[in-house]
């Protein structure tokens, strides 16, 4: 069921202390009703913020995991690992993750799979590069990261995934694709899904979109009919900018 969801990755921001006082100030913001509200910290501060969101309307994911349940895998976390603490969402197949980890989609599979089977919600992120973009090929990059990572899937699994685009060439550089831009990919997302399984499932994954977007242009992104809301980069990190874009959501 598609729902509006607005979650901040936070990357690598925010020690135990700033992490601390970023969501006790969060928790003092009155958040829209009827917005699902999430923050992704880094690893060593998810206990803490578990702890410190519960009885809240804020929820806590993760940036990453391994794909392994468990193993000779230093500095690797797991599914498990996180379920441990209290977190029920994992970010998958960020932009960085992909050009900075070499992250493709056969690995992105695994720990998709992964993270399903533990109980884990996947935020699963794609989208193109400026290049792909430019030469007109933006479609068929998107197509190939969905079937390469998603689509041998069973329909059912889609009841833990919610899917995330991101333009790459619109990530904290300041650029934004236009609403129209915006738009256009995720119903393109959706006529994908439905060649692929069927219109119903199509019509009802939550698709976020990701991309610079600020408290002056969230309103009109959200407002598109296939843009169920946003994975926020830097204007995640203040409380009054994130407050600012949750409630720009039109419910």
């Amino acid at each position: 069921m598609r729902r509006p969801l607005v979650a901040g990755n936070w990357k690598m921001n925010c020690d135990k202390q700033e992490s601390a006082a970023l969501i006790a100030a969060l928790k003092n913001e009155q958040l829209k009703d009827g917005v699902e509200v999430m923050v992704a910290p880094t690893f060593v501060n998810l206990a803490a913020a578990v702890d410190q969101t519960a009885s809240s309307k804020i929820s806590v994911a993760a940036q990453n995991m391994n794909q392994h349940a468990s193993g000779a895998y230093t500095g690797e976390i797991s599914g498990a690992m996180l379920k441990s603490v209290g977190v029920d969402t994992v970010i998958l197949g960020h932009s960085e993750r992909r050009a900075y980890f070499g992250e493709d989609e056969a690995l992105l599979a695994e720990k998709v799979k992964a993270a399903l089977a533990v109980g884990l919600q996947v935020i699963f992120c794609f989208g193109e590069v400026i290049e792909d973009r430019r030469a007109g090929k933006h479609f068929d990059v998107v197509a190939a990261q969905l079937k390469g990572a998603l689509y041998d899937l069973e329909e059912s699994a889609y009841e833990q995934i919610v899917l995330a685009y991101e333009p790459v060439w619109a990530i904290g550089t300041g650029e934004t694709a236009t609403p129209e831009q915006a738009q256009e990919m995720h119903a393109y997302i959706r006529s994908n899904m439905a060649a692929r399984y069927n219109d119903n499932l199509a019509q009802n994954v939550t698709i976020l979109y990701g991309g610079s977007v600020k408290p002056n242009n969230a309103a009109e992104i959200f407002g598109q009919p296939d843009v169920d809301g946003g994975l926020i980069g830097g204007a995640s990190l203040k409380a009054d900018s994130f407050t600012a874009i949750v409630n720009a959501f039109p419910v």
